[in-house]
């Protein structure tokens, strides 16, 4: 990030303070966090309603909503964080899995409008379990047509 009298970060700084993100709250210092990991890019911190002990959520410092409007930079530096995150979880905790879950949009189950992923350390007897009830296509004419759909809108 350029330096801190840079008129980006002047006026990110400004955003921060104004917003109502409870990220950007918690990038600016107005909230506490209790902080795993922190970069000029990235902040890892414990989330404070885990699913499973360890939850932990990887975020941008710049606020960004939702994920497809990311700088490719920013992205690349998130997914390298929610990775070492996830290997901290398994060495720290031998975690039987882990989780790395990103929602966008409230159909999608996002609570707070800012990019990030949850890091869940997952254990064979946690008593966590997914409410993911797989339904197969009709046919498969369905699932090419989608496909075909998702391949037309790439950019």
């Amino acid at each position: 990030m350029p330096g801190r009298n840079c008129a980006f970060c002047i006026l990110h700084s400004a955003f921060l303070l104004n917003s109502t993100s409870i990220f950007c709250k918690i990038v600016a210092g107005q909230l506490p966090s209790c902080k795993v990991y922190e970069d000029t890019i990235t902040l890892a911190f414990m989330d404070i309603g885990p699913i499973v002990p360890g939850h932990t959520l990887v975020i941008p410092k710049i606020h960004v909503d939702p994920l497809t409007a990311a700088p490719p930079e920013v992205l690349q530096k998130l997914i390298l964080v929610v990775q070492s995150i996830a290997r901290a979880q398994f060495k720290a905790f031998q975690a039987d899995g882990v989780n790395v879950i990103q929602s966008n949009g409230r159909a999608a189950g996002q609570v707070v409008p800012h990019l990030h992923f949850h890091v869940i350390p997952r254990f064979a007897a946690d008593g966590h379990h997914w409410n993911w009830q797989p339904r197969p296509y009709a046919k498969n004419d369905e699932m090419e047509a989608l496909a075909e759909k998702i391949k037309g809108a790439l950019e």
